[in-house]
Order: structure tokens, then sequence, then C-alpha cells
């Protein structure tokens, strides 16, 4: 069945957290992580979270294994600095970065396709959209915090895809972890792209893309 819909995560996807704001801990004891640590930390912790999650032993959340990870690679063997951390990046409106030319092509991509979005936020996400200028380029924004059930959980996908009157057979969703994105919607029966911009799961096989432009391009050529 063709795609008539096309379903995007926000956080690492359509919009990248302000280092200024949620290492704000980190930068007033003179730490500034390196462009390049921090994507080597979220590579290692996507491939230690979806196992995680695959056994089903998941005692901690995504952040929390984040920063874990990056505090002892800077020797800063501080849990409250780790805590707020990952207060500071569970906010939705401390996610407010995003790349050029995104808006242009996701008004590109609504002239063949509708639009929509599948969060796991805090009930705000829609309001964070609007303040980056792009919540216009959809047709309904579904976020965990009003629906109370948060992706890989079906309910999510269910509640965004009956939203949108659309099937998952014609339906494909873009999202950034393995087993909360790409596992989510496949059980769910939609088709799946994985958003991959660290590289995380380069080498294994799935479908995958780095950018919007990149998933324009694929979306053309099928």
């Amino acid at each position: 069945m063709a795609i008539n819909a096309i379903f995007f995560d926000v956080g690492n996807t359509l919009l990248f957290p302000d280092h200024t704001a949620v290492l704000k801990p980190l930068h007033e004891r003179g730490q500034v992580p390196s462009r390049e640590l921090l994507l080597e930390i979220e590579r290692l912790t996507k491939r230690e979270f979806d196992s995680l999650q695959q056994s089903g032993a998941v005692d901690h959340g995504f952040w929390h294994i984040y920063y874990s990870h990056l505090l002892e690679r800077l020797d800063v063997p501080d849990d409250s600095v780790r805590d707020s951390l990952v207060s500071l990046t569970t906010m939705s409106a401390n996610w407010r970065q995003i790349r050029a030319h995104t808006g242009e092509t996701l008004l590109q991509l609504r002239e063949r396709y509708r639009l929509g979005v599948i969060s796991n936020s805090d009930g705000k996400i829609a309001e964070v959209l609007a303040r980056c200028g792009i919540a216009d380029c959809f047709d309904r924004i579904t976020d965990s915090g009003v629906v109370g059930k948060e992706k890989p959980h079906p309910a999510i996908f269910d509640a965004a895809l009956r939203s949108m009157g659309v099937s998952a057979a014609e339906s494909l969703y873009t999202g950034d972890i393995y087993s909360v994105d790409y596992v989510g919607a496949t059980n769910f029966g939609m088709r799946c792209v994985l958003f991959d911009v660290s590289g995380a799961y380069r080498d294994t096989g799935l479908p995958r893309v780095e950018s919007l432009q990149e998933l324009e391009l694929i979306l053309e050529n099928n």
C-alpha cells in the first residue's frame, strides 16, 4: 500500500537539545563536552538502552543511562549533577534547536503526504513546535503527556492514527531510538525509518536516514 501519512518523533528528529540550557550544571563546573563526545555517548547509550529494552530489564530511563556514561567519561562522580541534567533534558522547552531547512522540507513533504507527530513528552510539545515555527506543518500532534501512554506502547500509535483517520498500513514513522520508535511503530503495522544523526544504527542494516532531506529523497525514489 502506498504511503499517505508520515509521522515524526520530535527529540533528535525534528528538534535537538539546547546544550547551553541542558548542560548548564556541567558548564558551571567548567566542563564543556565536545560534540564528538556527546555523539559517542549517544551511540553507546542507544545500544545499551535497546539491549535492556529487549530483555525487559530496563531499570533507568534513557537519559539516566546517557548522563551516567557522560559523567563517568568526564570524571564527575556526582549523582546530584546527573539528576539535574536528566531533569533539564526531559523538559520539552529545552528542545529548541532546529536544523536548517527543517520547515522548508516539511512543507515540501506536506504537498504529497499528511504529516503528524508522535512524541514521548511532557504534554507541552505542541507549544514547543509552535515556538520553533513548525507546528503548522502537521495535521495532528500526539503527545504521550496527553495520551497517557509512551512509545513503544501501541496505544499512543493508535491514538495518533485515529486522530488523522489513517491506517497503519498507509503510514510511515521516523524516530531515533530502535527499541522505542522502530519497534513500537513496526509492531503496530507501520513502516519505519530510523532518524540516525549520531550513526548509532549505521551498521545494522536497518532503514535509516541522517536528515529530512535524505528521507525526502528516499520517498521520492519509492
